[in-house]
């Protein structure tokens, strides 16, 4: 197992290495933020003043090597607009797209797993069928028209929600979180929902897949001949073989969850790392969005990681394959 997460570690570093050169030469090579940030009454003087603080006098290869420098020691430069540090400016918008990333998974499974498996052992019922039909709708429906239409319900006709913003916070280890507080829950609700909607349509369908195919498997035919009572043969032989796939794939979804929750948060006002990337680009704020981009890329080899990981618990083969590695 050790040699097997020195590996990884090994291709995770050479794969964070190629993505900071194709972000960094991406992003610095298009547009020039002087045009936006600096006054058109600005004098030539001045332009060139603000060329040389943000570091655009020099070639694209050094300014590179500039910034893979600082980043080995912990900084990703600097906002031309805030005049912060970069990183310290995305950490602080963190918790709020972590929790409402969060959110959306745990009701993706809260919600998806139950009925994906009642489709699956029942696919012939009215219910099952109305299950499936309302799956398709999770994946066509716009994420930002469901947003609109829950604010519209829940916050403007009913009132029983709050439209926007993020409520209140409480301070725990030096981070801001609003799931501890009712009113950060109540905040939290319409989002968390509207952003998993896509998820819960992809849990059920997957575990509907996976318990029709597990179910005709010869190690569930043979715990039924032994007498196990249904509901131990689900929980232990179905429920538990079906979750590898779905694991693999909510694993990667949470990655793309916390990367494109930009919709989300501009349409509730949610003052996560994704509203923070929108007006970044807005005003070509080069220093926030090459480390939004790179806390993305470490955010998505992590997760992978935990997800290989996770597989040595639902399945002992992993371990074996590991060990032999």
């Amino acid at each position: 197992m050790t040699v097997y997460l020195l590996r990884r570690l090994i291709q995770a570093a050479g794969v964070v290495l190629a993505m900071s050169v194709i972000v960094f030469i991406g992003v610095y090579a298009i547009g020039d933020p002087v045009e936006i940030l600096i006054s058109p009454d600005a004098d030539q003087f001045e332009r060139e003043r603000a060329i040389r603080a943000f570091g655009l006098d020099r070639p694209l290869w050094q300014q590179y090597f500039t910034f893979l420098g600082r980043a080995l020691q912990g900084d990703l430069g600097r906002s031309f607009v805030f005049n912060e540090p970069a990183l310290k400016l995305i950490l602080q918008r963190m918790p709020a797209t972590l929790e409402l990333a969060v959110g959306a998974t745990v009701v993706a499974l809260i919600i998806g797993v139950p009925l994906g498996l009642y489709a699956g052992l029942k696919p012939e019922s009215p219910v099952s069928k109305g299950v499936m039909a309302a799956s398709i709708l999770g994946f066509s429906l716009p994420t930002f028209w469901v947003g609109l239409m829950l604010i519209l319900v829940f916050a403007v006709q009913l009132g029983w929600l709050p439209s926007t913003g993020r409520g209140e916070t409480v301070e725990v280890l030096g981070m801001r979180w609003s799931f501890l507080t009712a009113d950060g829950l109540a905040h939290m609700v319409m989002p968390a929902v509207n952003l998993s909607l896509f998820k819960i349509s992809l849990v059920i369908r997957l575990t509907r897949a996976g318990v029709r195919e597990t179910m005709l498997m010869d190690f569930v035919k043979f715990a039924r001949a032994k007498g196990l009572s249904p509901r131990r043969v689900i929980a232990v032989h179905v429920l538990k073989n079906i979750m590898i796939p779905v694991v693999t794939v909510v694993g990667l979804e949470f990655g793309g969850t916390i990367a494109f929750s930009v919709v989300t948060e501009s349409i509730f006002a949610w003052p996560g790392m994704g509203k923070l990337i929108i007006d970044s680009i807005n005003v070509l704020d080069r220093p926030v969005i090459v480390a939004y981009l790179m806390i993305i890329v470490l955010m998505f080899i992590v997760i992978n990681l935990v997800v290989d990981l996770t597989y040595s618990v639902l399945d002992p083969r992993v371990r074996l394959e590991a060990k032999g590695a």
